[in-house]
């Protein structure tokens, strides 16, 4: 079990420090299938999930949607037929928080029991 999956998210400032190159090398182990994107000068993690329809990718986006809000973290949630791709980054800060990688393994772990996954 991903410890990180269980975690709950702190509040993040405008201040909140970003995660370090070493704290990056070890928390990203922890979600192997999320792709370290860098946009407008800050890096986002990203993972597209694939469904064998729009209604599934739907109800899985509504799903991620629960547990950004529960969170009061919230992600870049892109739906298309049978293809959800999901982007954590904290916004205040302009990059990657802990909260992001939590909400990675928090997103993997609602991924394990969607309905239609290819």
């Amino acid at each position: 079990m991903n410890a990180l999956n269980q975690a709950h998210c702190e509040a993040c400032r405008a201040d909140a420090p970003k995660v370090t190159d070493e704290e990056l090398a070890v928390l990203i182990r922890e979600i192997p299938d999320w792709n370290i994107e860098v946009r407008d000068g800050h890096m986002e993690l990203e993972r597209v999930f694939l469904f064998k329809n729009f209604k599934q990718a739907l109800a899985f986006t509504n799903a991620v949607g629960e547990i950004a809000e529960a969170e009061g973290h919230h992600p870049g949630l892109m739906t298309e037929w049978g293809k959800v791709t999901v982007t954590w980054w904290s916004h205040s800060i302009k990059g990657l928080h802990r909260n992001d990688f939590i909400m990675c393994a928090r997103t993997d772990k609602v991924a394990e029991t969607a309905e239609g996954r290819k």
